[in-house]
């Protein structure tokens, strides 16, 4: 009697929470369970055919129930624009309340408005193409620390792109300037991930539980070394995000406290990470695939070698500007694997929506895989095609890093990252993909099957 209880009122909440006043009907598509909606469809499926399949039986607006919200997924770009840029102000950026509780409620992601304009321009101030053009050769220095330790030997391409990618983005989030807090911080944020795409379950012993425990004491680590870097702010804040962040301490007026501060950079460790790691995966896997693509890059890298070594120097800036050919591989990677397949975004208000309701507090889903994978936009879209990026697509069809004014700011670094590995990785390595295992595995970003276990050698020249 006491489960049948149960079971009636969250039946009866699901009903009030869903029935609206207005004229206009909620788009269609299944709620799926109460509480658990669709949840664990979305964890048991592949979640490109989730999406895809809903969007075949109901149309390119379509609601569902996912990780505890009520959402309604769009997948056409004139209603992404809509969503992202034109009437932006009416869908506030957001993610489920177990990743704001992990990222940490003041990170940049989570607002709008005059708090989330001042944080965008101290973030960009960090990841400005003027900011990071100095930041070449210490990411070169990363490239060719790595690069002796893959030789000869198998490696798993996922794991070793997430050490590459982390101790990028540990430099981009804390500057060169080495504390002794680093290497905690680091202890702690991989103990962070783990958790970060488990079930919210708060139960001791759960992934999350122990995740949240370490998002705790990441915060006060941070704490220390923001205390650290004050006191020692006349011989400079360090660098990095933190640097720039407590440069603005001396606005004697409405200053961030540790806490806001702490959350952002924790916010920026987590968008320059796993995502860049899946996307460098991701270009392994196509050029190994395409060897005669794989021959185009190493000529165009070759020459930028040529130029480098006629000028007795290292790789710059101004080189990277000269990769025309890599720069349309890495478009084309971004486009074909969608690592980022959709954003969060919540209705601040009730809104009439392309001829639906949607009713304040329900999540809205651009889903970008979905519109990068149309073939009205794309022609032949499963295939691995950089030319097509010889021409610019059109508007609001190709956004893998968001669009509008929440859109990453970090898309600048992520692509120098890559240009740098490159260089280096196919003028004087090759990659045998081991194993005949294919397909791709979801955790949440898709990668290749088993992190794509790779035995790199010397190149033969």
């Amino acid at each position: 009697m006491v489960v049948l209880v149960v079971v009636m009122l969250l039946l009866l909440l699901s009903v009030h929470q869903w029935r609206h006043p207005k004229d206009k009907p909620l788009p269609p598509g299944s709620m799926g369970w109460p509480y658990i909606g669709e949840t664990l469809k979305l964890y048991k499926e592949n979640p490109n055919s989730f999406f895809a399949n809903r969007q075949k039986r109901y149309g390119d607006i379509f609601k569902s129930h996912i990780l505890g919200c009520p959402c309604v997924m769009i997948s056409s770009p004139d209603a992404a624009k809509i969503v992202l840029v034109t009437k932006a102000h009416l869908f506030k950026p957001t993610y489920p309340p177990s990743k704001e509780k992990m990222i940490g409620p003041e990170a940049i992601f989570f607002h709008q408005g005059p708090y989330h304009s001042r944080l965008k321009k101290l973030v960009q101030a960090s990841f400005l193409p003027s900011a990071i053009r100095g930041s070449v050769s210490e990411i070169e220095q990363i490239v060719l620390k790595f690069l002796p330790a893959w030789e000869n030997t198998t490696l798993n391409t996922l794991q070793e792109m997430k050490r590459y990618a982390f101790d990028v983005a540990m430099i981009s989030a804390f500057g060169h300037k080495q504390d002794k807090e680093i290497n905690g911080i680091k202890q702690l944020y991989q103990c962070l991930e783990k958790g970060y795409n488990s079930m919210p379950l708060d139960l001791p012993g759960t992934p999350f539980n122990k995740a949240m425990k370490a998002r705790k004491l990441l915060n006060e680590t941070l704490r220390r070394l923001i205390k650290e870097r004050r006191e020692n702010e006349k011989q400079g804040g360090g660098g990095g995000l933190l640097g720039v962040l407590l440069g603005d301490q001396n606005q004697k007026v409405d200053q961030l406290s540790d806490s806001q501060i702490a959350d952002n950079v924790i916010g920026v460790i987590f968008a320059a990470h796993d995502t860049t790691a899946s996307v460098l995966t991701w270009l392994l896997k196509y050029l190994h695939d395409n060897g005669n693509l794989l021959e185009a890059v190493t000529r165009e890298q070759e020459g930028v070698r040529r130029e480098i070594i006629e000028a007795n120097r290292r790789l710059m800036w101004d080189d990277t500007r000269h990769m025309p050919l890599t720069t349309r591989v890495i478009q084309e990677t971004l486009r074909t694997a969608s690592i980022l397949s959709f954003t969060f975004r919540e209705a601040v208000e009730d809104v009439e929506f392309e001829g639906y309701y949607i009713p304040k507090g329900w999540k809205v889903l651009p889903l970008f895989r979905t519109i990068h994978h149309c073939a009205d936009f794309f022609p032949k879209p499963e295939k691995f095609d950089p030319s097509r990026f010889e021409v610019p697509p059109k508007p609001n069809t190709f956004m893998p890093f968001g669009n509008g004014v929440h859109s990453c700011p970090g898309s600048e670094l992520a692509k120098l990252e890559m240009l740098v590995l490159l260089h280096h990785l196919t003028t004087k390595y090759r990659w045998q993909v081991v194993g005949d295992e294919d397909g791709i595995q979801y955790g949440p970003f898709p990668v290749p099957k088993k992190g794509l276990p790779v035995r790199v050698t010397p190149r033969n020249i």
